[in-house]
């Protein structure tokens, strides 16, 4: 992942644990306080697999170089393939399209190139469906290759390696039947790529207004370019890309003038702020507990929706008021604790030494420490060996995230350029380091989503939002969600904003059976409009 990371990259796994406050969630994945760990890392150039190899006179050593955008190789005009693939027993036939759109500063000069990847079924009043991922940093190959489009790349799951052969299948979890797809890879990530200056990029792109505001444009800019404006569109947001929907949904709507008719927000980063000051408030421990009692019951044979709503209730229920309590009533601290030791089956003195209050990175290292395994922070039900047992903090990558990149960036790359045929000189990112460093961390990203998820509620009667988890995910947990969507006011229908979990966890669209319900949500979320 490039000199200089290992190390970084470890105390990146390390400060991703529910104990650092200020955190960014990602793609599917998290590269929660990256910024901590490419500060280790020296300031990098754009790779030199991105760059012609012409030599450069030499530059004296007064003048600090900058990376000339312009010796970039362009990229490709459009290119288009017809495909197909069996959809429950019957052919679907499609269209896909992969090309780049511009993207401009206010003084209209391009600024950046985004590439998106459309795929289309012939056929009337069609719905659209854009797709983005998190980070900040990730390319959309995760929604799409691993949740909703039309191929279906297994990965992310226990006993997965990351040098396995990519194996491509006709995704049964695909949404094409029922709308059109349209996945976008945000600036510096994918192909994607800004043509500017790094400073100035950091301004156009790496913000979290400006980010919400130019991704907003490409929707516009794509729906103009092929006549969809009245097409029902609908937007689907993983993680930071969750905290992106509502926000794009409000600037679209109010700035733009492009109405959504739904939102599908994938293990979301709603509310930054949710799980501050934890010596004082119970909602931390309140937002992971559900989650880890999740893995426990998956690991027994026991999860089900109706012993997830009994933990549910516990957790906002006696186990609040509890920690409310504090050293007040010892007697009540004595029975919580023996409770979560019952609900999560770890050993009771970790328990008891912690509070009842399970902190995620100690709970990472303990669930598995008998085999000599790490969980992942995105499931604790997949794991890892832990290359250094005896540290007393984690040095190494997420099992997860360790193990996904590399096949899902093979399949991607062969995809675009030997199927599709839309050959590219330039480095393909699944997961950018870069933007992530450059990334601003603002008290605009405190702000959250809530607020526009909100507004946009309530100034469109018929927009619906659909908020789904997998139940043992720490990295975004589902219980931050319930307790958001609880807070807001019912406004007309109450079922427009709901909250739905399945089996797994972050990807939980990896597990071919959540996948399939997934679909079946949002089949029926569609034909409501």
């Amino acid at each position: 992942m490039g000199g200089g990371l290992p190390v970084a990259f470890a105390m990146w796994a390390a400060c991703i644990l529910r104990g650092m406050k200020k955190f960014f969630a990602i793609p599917a994945f998290s590269l929660l306080c990256l910024a901590m760990v490419t500060a280790m890392a020296p300031a990098r150039l754009v790779a030199q697999a991105d760059k012609p190899a012409a030599e450069k006179p030499a530059i004296p050593p007064a003048v600090t170089p900058t990376a000339d955008k312009s010796t970039l190789p362009p990229l490709p005009a459009e290119a288009h393939a017809q495909q197909s693939i069996q959809l429950n027993g019957k052919p679907l036939h499609y269209t896909v399209t992969v090309g780049a759109l511009p993207v401009r500063d206010k003084e209209g000069h391009e600024a950046g190139q985004v590439v998106v990847t459309a795929y289309t079924v012939e056929g009337e009043n069609r719905p659209v469906t854009f797709a983005l991922n998190g980070g900040p940093g990730a390319a959309s190959v995760y929604l799409n290759l691993g949740a909703i489009g039309p191929k279906h790349m297994n990965g992310g799951n226990e006993g997965d390696s990351p040098s396995d052969a990519p194996t491509m299948t006709d995704n049964q979890g695909t949404w094409l039947d029922f709308t059109d797809l349209v996945f976008i890879d945000p600036v510096g990530t994918g192909f994607s790529r800004s043509t500017t200056t790094e400073e100035q990029a950091k301004k156009l792109f790496y913000s979290t207004t400006p980010d919400i505001e130019y991704l907003s444009r490409v929707i516009y800019d794509w729906l103009v370019k092929n006549g969809r404006l009245g097409s029902r569109k609908y937007l689907i947001g993983e993680s930071y890309g969750g905290f992106r929907g509502p926000r794009i949904t409000f600037y679209l709507q109010s700035q733009l003038g492009v109405a959504l008719n739904g939102l599908v927000l994938v293990s979301p980063y709603l509310n930054p702020s949710q799980d501050d000051d934890g010596d004082l408030s119970p909602l931390p421990w309140m937002m992971t507990l559900p989650a880890i009692t999740a893995a426990n019951l998956e690991r027994k044979g026991k999860l089900t929706p109706e012993a997830m709503a009994d933990v549910v209730a516990y957790t906002r229920g006696e186990y609040a008021t509890t920690l409310l309590k504090g050293r007040s009533d010892p007697a009540a601290t004595e029975k919580m604790i023996a409770r979560v030791t019952e609900m999560t089956g770890l050993d009771p003195a970790f328990v008891k030494f912690s509070g009842g209050r399970i902190e995620t990175g100690a709970y990472l290292r303990e669930a598995h420490r008998e085999q000599g395994k790490l969980s992942s922070v995105y499931d604790s039900n997949v794991t890892s060996f832990d290359p250094f047992p005896f540290a007393p903090e984690q040095r190494s990558g997420d099992p997860i995230l360790a193990g996904i990149v590399a096949p899902l960036t093979t399949a991607m790359v062969d995809f675009v350029t030997r199927t599709v045929g839309w050959k590219v000189d330039a480095r393909y990112n699944a997961l950018s380091y870069d933007v992530n460093r450059l990334w601003d961390r603002g008290e605009d990203l405190r702000h959250g989503a809530v607020p526009e998820l909100r507004q946009a509620v309530s100034a469109d009667p018929k927009l619906r939002v659909m908020i789904v988890h997998g139940w043992n995910d720490l990295s975004c947990p589902f219980m931050g969600s319930v307790l958001t969507a609880d807070q807001m006011p019912v406004m007309g229908d109450p079922t427009r904003v709901s909250v739905r979990e399945y089996s797994g966890g972050h990807m939980f669209y990896t597990r071919e059976a959540s996948r399939l319900a997934l679909r079946k949500d949002a089949l029926e979320m569609i034909a409501k409009h």
